[in-house]
């Protein structure tokens, strides 16, 4: 299962960027615009709202992961949740939480 949650966190940091990489391609680096086309309907809104919703609750998580059993530094994860996204940090941080063998 270990190996999967790489393959996980692989795909996760590839997908995202494929869609960054067309937006800065057709508008630049444009932040407000790119803050405005998270929001630009209702569809897109409910996408956003549940993404940052999902990642502040990721975060809990992993904060109380290593509080009471010692589980990765939360930092990292959370640095690739905010560079990246959760598609990259939730399999990564499954990877480095799960058994060496």
């Amino acid at each position: 299962m270990k190996h999967l949650y790489l393959v996980l966190a692989i795909a996760g940091a590839i997908l995202p960027y494929f869609f960054f990489t067309q937006f800065l391609i057709t508008d630049g680096f444009n932040l407000p615009g790119f803050i405005s086309a998270l929001f630009a309907n209702p569809a897109a809104s409910g996408f956003t709202s549940d993404l940052l919703f999902s990642s502040f609750v990721f975060w809990i998580m992993i904060y109380q992961e290593k509080k009471h059993r010692n589980g990765p530094n939360p930092l990292t994860f959370i640095a690739l949740n905010l560079t990246i996204g959760l598609s990259c940090a939730l399999p990564a941080y499954l990877y480095a939480r799960s058994p060496k063998h």
